[in-house]
């Protein structure tokens, strides 16, 4: 069985994971509980910060620091169609989905 999407998903082998925003800290950072059960501090690189909004609730592609576990950059944000979809389809891990 193979699944179209036509939105962009993690790629594992880069260590990429689903997050969702939890709290705004100030400063283009943020806490985001990861799939994995961990929080991590989260970075929003300057270009997203521009055009895209994140706000509390929003479903997230992360990928974590390798030498500080506990941190991470933004890699993509999902609208919340987007993220409702991958929910329905049942691609977003339960630890995280608050999209039902």
């Amino acid at each position: 069985m193979t699944l179209n999407f036509s939105v962009r998903l993690p790629n594992k082998e880069k260590g990429e994971i689903f997050a969702v925003a939890e709290q705004l800290v100030g400063g283009s950072r943020m806490k985001a509980i990861c799939e994995d059960g961990k929080s991590r501090m989260v970075r929003i690189p300057g270009k997203m910060k521009r055009r895209h909004w994140i706000r509390n609730g929003d479903l997230l592609i992360i990928k974590p620091w390798d030498f500080q576990n506990d941190k991470a950059d933004v890699i993509f944000r999902y609208t919340k169609t987007q993220a409702n979809n991958l929910a329905r389809k049942g691609i977003i891990p339960d630890v995280i989905n608050i999209f039902k």
